[in-house]
């Protein structure tokens, strides 16, 4: 995906409000792609984690609304564990959601499920999806 640039694309306001929410400089990173060689949920990315911070670094807020890597992210920290800057990228994708969730926008609509469908999720499941993926 061509990432298209201008002075206005750049949003510093949501590049510290990330470091506030995250407590993590972005800007650390040096994009060597450790995290994303390490990712056991790559496979289920759109977009590697890497290019997640790239993209954050670049304040990228629309373009990152729209992309699931956040939310299939599973916070197994071995990114931050083998990261050589020590930048802490669950915290940094927790934060991610969290700026989306604070928007008020359902990703999932629990009406919108088939009885089937929610009769095959384990409750426990259904509940954290629920939290994570709904305003």
């Amino acid at each position: 995906m061509p990432i298209k640039l201008s002075p206005r694309t750049v949003k510093k306001e949501f590049i510290a409000k990330l470091a506030e929410l995250s407590g993590q400089n972005i800007q650390e990173c040096f994009q060597c792609g450790t995290c994303t060689a390490s990712c056991p949920m790559l496979d289920q990315m759109d977009v590697t984690p890497r290019k997640i911070v790239h993209m954050a670094q670049l304040g990228l807020e629309e373009e990152l609304e729209d992309l699931k890597t956040c939310w299939v992210c599973a916070s197994c920290h071995t990114c931050n564990v083998r990261c050589p800057r020590g930048v802490d990228l669950p915290r940094v994708m927790e934060a991610l959601r969290l700026m989306t969730l604070r928007k008020n926008k359902n990703y999932v609509e629990p009406s919108q499920l088939s009885e089937e469908t929610v009769k095959e999720l384990p409750q426990i499941a259904m509940v954290a999806g629920f939290r994570k993926l709904t305003g």
